[in-house]
């Protein structure tokens, strides 16, 4: 891509569809509720999760549910401070948190489906210390659990 095209892109104003929108704005009110079922319905059944803390991706509704519903549990002062828009079903969206007596600053990237669902949502944290503390306290919490999800998941898809 050119630093014409790129440019041209930064200048256009993009905003998500509605479906999309209406998914973000759910995901607000989950976050600020912590309501489990809330999330259930703005989440794929073949959502894709990233972790921080894998290299391989976490698929499937059941271990994404566990791991957002375990991280606003640990998130201490959570605050989104930016969205960024990437078009019509691509979101950013900027926070800081508190673990324990480190501060982090993140982004959650979040890709929506036609219908508006949740199919794509990937985490990145920094700074490193405050991401290990993070991922000892979600190890301590739903390691083991996690593992056994990840592992149903992966026989589904070779079958």
């Amino acid at each position: 891509m050119s630093y014409q095209s790129e440019t041209k892109l930064m200048d256009e104003n993009l905003t998500l569809a509605s479906l999309p929108q209406r998914t973000l704005d759910g995901w607000h009110r989950f976050v600020a509720s912590g309501d489990h079922e809330l999330l259930r319905s703005l989440l794929s059944e073949h959502i894709v999760f990233r972790s921080p803390f894998v290299q391989s991706p976490i698929p499937g509704r059941p271990a994404t549910l566990l791991v957002l519903t375990t991280v606003v549990q640990i998130f201490e002062n959570f605050r989104y401070h930016r969205t960024f828009v990437g078009g019509s079903h691509d979101a950013a969206l900027e926070f800081s948190a508190n673990i324990g007596k480190w501060q982090l600053k993140g982004v959650d990237l979040i890709k929506f489906g036609e219908a508006g669902e949740m199919i794509e949502f990937e985490v990145m944290v920094r700074p490193i210390k405050a991401l290990a503390a993070l991922g000892e306290e979600m190890g301590n919490r739903i390691g083991p659990q996690l593992s056994l999800l990840k592992q149903a998941a992966g026989a589904q898809g070779s079958l």
